[in-house]
């Protein structure tokens, strides 16, 4: 039997805003989290588990045994913007800690409700309140599709009168209570630490960064550069409150008050609930007799130049998705610092539970809007729905930079390895490649490399010394958890004064080894990128050449160059050099003796004749037909490098694979049902306030949630092998069916309010 290759399907989920189908995007959040501890089950080789996470075990184990690869998916970066941000942080406390979201299932069904959220001081006093407003909810409820249209009969009662007690309440005031919400979201995590609790879903190592989008409403300044005048401050809404576990080992992911802070803010919807503000955190603390041990640090981290002016305080904080509905942004920057020990297929996941949504104030889509119309539509539904193109459109580019990259090395291939053939000859293959002897070839082909180059390796030159300057820049910014992109600048100004003022950015045809002493001096010093981009272009070489029969052969050479890529990538993290934050804080124009610390810490030389070592124990066990296409890999490498670079503009990209992205949302599942969310969510009623008006309602969408989230990631996972191993249509259609019945099986005996919808189902799903 061969030995197994291993691949890792990393997921990015970006969740989307949607007000009450929040309760739709636990039901899908819930099947990702039962995926990844599937997934975790099978990688540490626990006992499968019954409902879905024993299908996702079964077809896991399934694809070990047909295509002998460990698949292990991880769930490592979320996030989120008003209730998708509740639901990203609650899946991220969930991955992080162990914790199960059974306990939040309950909390849904029981307290997302009008009668839950309402403030007691905003509703009617007495039964004969605004009795003129009552004719009003009729209207509303005929407006949408009528009640007795889309509520199970034994509920229709309920929404009627929670229609109108919620149109009664007070006008003019946010009629849900922010405590209620808050207190809400507290009992939540208190309910999930009670609850069963297990491992972290993601192995030692990996961090888990979680970034959720609040809106200042008030705004704090920062300051642009410009030509003239040299600067201008300009007033900045736009907030990410970030976490991150580092993926340290016993490290806490994030104290509950913070997170429950986190997602209190993103989810202040404008006229729903009321802004959110510190005082409403600290008073409630006070209520419930919790500590906030970690308040000062947490508000001087998410409120950075709030809390440097003295003004945290005062922030007030409205939803999230009013400027950044589709928070892409921050979930692709977290890709900077992401550990690789094995192959990955990296996706970015985002859930959008009502992809035609549009509220109901803009009248016939064929007419020209009026007056009151546009002017409410500009203020409020078309900042927060602006389509995501231009993040798609980014992650496209990128994945296209490295597939045009992939393909230079595939063409040029042929040609570098006649270049390294021609200058170490044909015994290079019967030698045995020690540390030594590879250090020793790398350096005469990296020299062959730069003569061949001609003046076109100053131009490479210059764009490594300026990667490593930004790599370095950026480093020490996140060390010191600085914000503000006038601090970077700062930054990267000091460090490129100190590499200029020692000659190490000086290359030239005229100088000896193609650039000068200092210059080499410092790229041998700080030039992480040139390693890691080796050690990637190794893997992917690996990978290419691998085949069932040379598993095993291959397998210690994997070790060897993802243990050695993992050495590397540690010195991208910040929290790697957390005890240089005080001397990052205190640093002024003069870089250089930081910029000799960070280099002293990191260690290349040594780090470097470490790899040399185990990459030459991985040479040495393969056969002269295996070894001869990865050394040529290896010590070709500087020609690749010299002709990718420019395109991966400067250092590079730190997932060597292009990015795909996928997308859960009712229209994409249509195996049991079509019609998108008007066929099979009740949430989208009132302008998607609907679930909160029935049990019945959050009943119905959590269920639909978790049945198209399974259809989405047994198609995601199954996206990730090769079209020709992939199982056919019949074998899909009935894993899924595997899956549906295994969550009716679940959830009928305690979804009780909606035993129709379970026969329908039933029925439908064969």
């Amino acid at each position: 039997m061969t030995a197994a290759r291993e691949k890792e399907l990393r997921l990015a989920l970006v969740c989307y805003g949607g007000i009450s189908l929040a309760v739709y995007m636990h039901g899908i959040t819930k099947e990702i989290w039962h995926l990844a501890c599937a997934s975790r089950g099978a990688r540490d080789g626990d006992a499968p588990l019954g409902g879905s996470q024993g299908v996702y075990r079964a077809l896991l184990d399934a694809v070990r045994e047909s295509e002998g690869l460990h698949l292990r998916v991880l769930v490592d970066i979320v996030s989120g913007a008003s209730a998708g941000g509740i639901n990203a942080v609650f899946l991220a406390q969930a991955i992080a800690t162990g914790q199960s979201l059974d306990p939040l299932t309950a909390l849904w069904m029981e307290y997302a409700d009008v009668d839950a959220l309402i403030d007691p001081a905003q509703g009617p006093q007495h039964r004969f309140a605004k009795m003129w407003a009552t004719p009003i909810a009729w209207m509303v409820a005929n407006r949408s599709k009528s009640i007795d249209e889309t509520v199970e009969a034994g509920a229709r009662e309920e929404v009627r009168l929670k229609l109108e007690r919620f149109v009664r309440s007070r006008w003019f005031e946010p009629p849900f209570g922010g405590k209620r919400l808050l207190n809400t979201l507290l009992d939540a995590f208190a309910a999930m630490a009670r609850g069963p609790s297990g491992k972290r879903l993601l192995p030692a190592g990996q961090p888990l960064d979680l970034f959720i989008t609040v809106t200042d409403f008030r705004g704090h300044p920062e300051v642009l550069r410009l030509n003239s005048p040299p600067e201008v401050t300009e007033n900045e809404h736009r907030l990410v409150f970030g976490f991150s576990d580092h993926g340290a080992a016993g490290e806490s992911f994030a104290e509950p008050a913070d997170l429950a802070f986190a997602a209190r803010a993103t989810s202040s919807f404008p006229g729903a609930f009321p802004p959110f503000t510190v005082a409403e955190m600290d008073e409630l603390l006070a209520e419930r007799g919790d500590a906030w041990p970690s308040r000062d640090s947490f508000l001087a981290h998410a409120l950075p130049q709030q809390w440097a002016d003295n003004g945290a305080e005062k922030a007030v904080l409205i939803d999230g998705s009013v400027l950044a509905n589709a928070p892409f942004r921050p979930a692709m920057e977290a890709l900077r610092e992401r550990p690789a020990r094995r192959q990955v297929d990296r996706r970015f996941v985002f859930i959008d539970p009502f992809p035609s949504f549009r509220f109901d104030f803009y009248g016939s889509p064929q007419g020209t809007p009026g007056f009151f119309e546009t002017i409410i539509g500009s203020l409020s539904e078309l900042p927060r729905e602006q389509p995501i193109r231009d993040n798609l459109e980014a992650i496209a580019e990128r994945s296209a930079r490295i597939e045009r990259m992939l393909a230079i090395v595939a063409e040029i291939r042929a040609e570098v390895e006649t270049q390294v053939e021609a200058l170490f000859g044909y015994t290079l293959w019967l030698d045995y490649p020690t540390p030594k002897r590879l250090a020793t070839w790398r350096r005469r082909a990296q020299i062959a490399a730069a003569a061949k180059a001609g003046y076109g390796h100053t131009a490479y030159g210059l764009l490594k010394v300026e990667g490593a300057i930004e790599r370095t820049a950026r480093l020490l910014y996140a060390i010191a958890d600085s914000r503000g992109p006038e601090r970077l600048r700062e930054i990267r100004d000091a460090i490129a004064h100190v590499v200029q003022a020692r000659g190490a950015d000086r290359f030239g045809a005229t100088i000896s080894n193609g650039a000068a002493p200092q210059t080499l001096e410092f790229l041998r010093a700080h030039d992480l990128g040139f390693r890691i981009r080796r050690l990637r272009l190794l893997a992917r070489r690996l990978t290419e050449i691998d085949l069932p029969a040379s598993h095993a052969e291959l397998m210690p050479m994997r070790e060897a160059i993802y243990e050695s890529l993992a050495a590397y990538l540690e010195l991208k993290r910040s929290d790697t050099f957390a005890d240089l934050r005080d001397e990052v804080r205190q640093m002024t124009d003069d870089a250089g003796p930081l910029l000799d610390r960070v280099a002293g810490r990191m260690n290349l030389k040594a780090l470097d004749a470490a790899t040399d070592v185990r990459l030459s124990e991985g040479f040495s066990q393969l056969s002269r037909e295996l070894r001869r296409p990865m050394l040529l890999a290896h010590l070709g490498f500087p020609f690749f490098d010299i002709a990718t670079l420019p395109l991966l503009q400067g250092e590079g990209l730190d997932e060597f694979d292009p990015i795909r992205v996928d997308r859960i949302a009712p229209d994409d599942a249509s195996s049991i049902r079509s019609g998108g969310a008007e066929a099979t969510l009740k949430g989208i009623q009132f302008n998607s306030f609907g679930a909160f008006f029935s049990r019945a309602y959050r009943e119905n969408d959590y269920l639909w949630g978790r049945l198209h989230g399974a259809e989405r990631l047994i198609d995601i996972t199954l996206s990730t092998l090769p079209p020709e191993a992939r199982p056919d249509a019949a074998r899909t259609a009935a894993i899924k069916r595997d899956a549906f019945l295994a969550i009716l099986d679940e959830e009928e005996p305690r979804l009780a309010a909606i035993p129709g919808l379970f026969a329908e189902l039933r029925s439908e799903i064969g």
